[in-house]
């Protein structure tokens, strides 16, 4: 039987791999995470509910990990079986088209609370491993999408985890491809970079903008 990766205190010390189990590897900044996680010598357990979307995982260089994040049980056996040092939920629902977004609110809260806290219970029943979580770093108006950031921020940092709070993404794959957004922003490939090199931050929010 192989030995089990060092958990993350001991890798902060020994300098070696992290198992990443990463929810929503095929979003927009899953696709960019992979690659840069890989090239650091990290382990990649990509996580989509997509099989059209698998073969992209493994050509990333992900283990690809087919898994609804809302079957509960079957994400607790995904996590336990692929035994990783960081869950990092990129998870999101949202439309191809930017007009839509506002019909798709009550979908994107469901999977920041729903979706993350099935995240939570997969980590407590598997070593309780590192979590870092996607919110976003501007205000959003009164109604579902904002009250759920704000549950999955006080359940991630209840866990001893990471929010990542990024600023709207600019750039290839983006909604906003042609056109520079309002601040707070970050061009994506500079927040999946960022991303990587806070796989060790302390527990808090961290801000990551231009």
């Amino acid at each position: 039987m192989a030995a089990r990766t060092a958990r993350p205190t001991e890798l902060r010390t020994i300098g070696k791999m992290m198992r990443v189990f990463l929810a929503g590897a095929s979003g927009v900044i899953g696709q960019r995470l992979i690659p840069r996680l890989v090239q650091k010598g990290h382990v990649v357990g990509g996580m989509t509910r997509s099989s059209d979307k698998t073969e992209l995982l493994a050509q990333l260089g992900a283990e690809p990990i087919l898994c609804d994040v809302f079957d509960r049980d079957a994400l607790i056996q995904a996590v336990r079986d692929f035994e990783p040092d960081i869950i990092l939920n990129e998870l999101t629902d949202l439309p191809d088209e930017v007009e839509r977004i506002g019909d798709h609110a009550e979908l994107n809260a469901r999977i920041r609370t729903e979706g993350n806290q099935n995240l939570i219970e997969a980590a407590r029943q598997s070593g309780s491993p590192k979590i870092l979580a996607q919110t976003v770093a501007w205000q959003l108006p009164d109604g579902p999408d904002a009250r759920a950031v704000a549950e999955l921020e006080r359940a991630v940092l209840a866990e001893g985890g990471v929010v990542l709070s990024y600023g709207q993404f600019y750039g290839p794959g983006t909604y906003n491809e042609q056109r520079i957004p309002a601040e707070p922003r970050v061009q994506i490939d500079r927040a999946a970079e960022r991303t990587v090199e806070l796989l060790d931050a302390s527990s808090g929010v961290v801000v990551i903008t231009d």
